[in-house]
């Protein structure tokens, strides 16, 4: 069978995912990757055979989407002749991580195309939505990537084709410690926005991961690194808590290593606010943004040593096994 594993390329998540997705495919036939986005920051240890800037969303620095630079950034004249030329016909099945071109291709070409993402799981009636409806949020995640059939991510297994997050076996091999730091990824912010935040806590060792920062500096007991895969990594497995957007995969791993968790939903990100109440619902505490006034409930997570159990098997191998019988029963 020739495998196309089409990714999403916009943020890490969906690239860290694929690390383990990928050997779990390749049990399955012949597999070709495609990569599409700009926004991401680590890079894959296998053969990209297709690139795009596809569909990309843009942060901002404020804690959300840059909505200008977003619809700026974005020729929709190039995304439609990708998904016109797109050779989605070479492949007996694609299988889609929210990734837009080979999924309208697949749609315009009537080629088995199966969805394997947390966005996917979003579809089902069972997951916890958000108190406030966003159309706009809404149609993104239903027609961004569309995709006849599904399996799906979530940090509950809230329906029969959800399965838990998939945790890499990096993150489940590693050493876990406890060196009494804060390990922060919000990639929607600045952190020339977070530092004078974060030292107004100045009993704290914070390590910052920022995507606006060109090299490291430090500020007391305050350090700030570009984003680099191994040193996040290891901040992370070493961490007392992690302060992080409400994606999907950082929360995921740092609930695996039983680490104290607060996320902060991204403005103008309706994933992200799905995933907020679910994480609410498990017991971690939601913060609407990183401003002076939330100070004091950042005071009282540090203060807390409430951590929330979760049993995160690997179920990688099935979800795949099943995402491609899924797809077979398209043709």
């Amino acid at each position: 069978m020739k495998i196309l594993y089409a990714i999403q390329g916009t943020g890490n998540g969906h690239l860290a995912r694929a690390e383990d997705v990928v050997p779990a495919l390749k049990q399955h036939g012949d597999v070709d990757l495609f990569v599409s986005g700009a926004q991401a920051d680590i890079k894959l240890p296998f053969p990209i055979q297709y690139k795009s800037k596809g569909l990309s969303f843009y942060f901002g620095k404020k804690g959300g989407v840059d909505l200008y630079k977003t619809l700026k950034k974005n020729s929709s004249k190039d995304v439609f002749k990708e998904i016109k030329s797109f050779p989605v016909e070479k492949y007996d099945l694609v299988v889609n991580d929210f990734e837009p071109i080979t999924a309208w291709a697949c749609r315009k070409k009537e080629i088995p195309c199966v969805g394997l993402s947390h966005q996917a799981a979003l579809q089902s009636p069972f997951v916890p939505k958000p108190k406030h409806y966003d159309p706009v949020g809404d149609w993104i995640l239903k027609h961004y990537a569309p995709v006849p059939t599904w399996v799906g991510f979530h940090f509950e297994k809230f329906d029969k084709n959800i399965y838990t997050p998939v945790i890499r076996s990096g993150m489940r091999l590693a050493t876990n410690t406890d060196r009494g730091h804060y390990t922060v990824y919000l990639p929607a912010y600045d952190d020339k926005k977070l530092v004078p935040l974060l030292t107004k806590l100045p009993q704290v060792r914070w390590h910052v991961f920022s995507k606006h920062a060109k090299s490291p500096y430090h500020i007391g007991k305050l350090s700030v690194y570009p984003v680099n895969k191994e040193e996040f990594e290891a901040s992370l497995t070493s961490a007392t808590g992690v302060l992080c957007g409400a994606g999907f995969e950082t929360p995921a791993e740092a609930l695996y290593l039983n680490k104290k968790v607060m996320v902060v939903p991204m403005k103008n990100q309706y994933e992200q606010h799905y995933n907020a109440i679910a994480l609410k619902k498990l017991g971690v505490p939601v913060l609407k943004n990183v401003k002076k006034k939330r100070l004091d409930k950042i005071t009282e997570w540090i203060e807390s040593n409430t951590r929330v159990e979760v049993s995160y098997l690997n179920e990688t191998d099935i979800a795949v096994a099943n995402a491609i019988e899924a797809g077979k029963k398209l043709k």
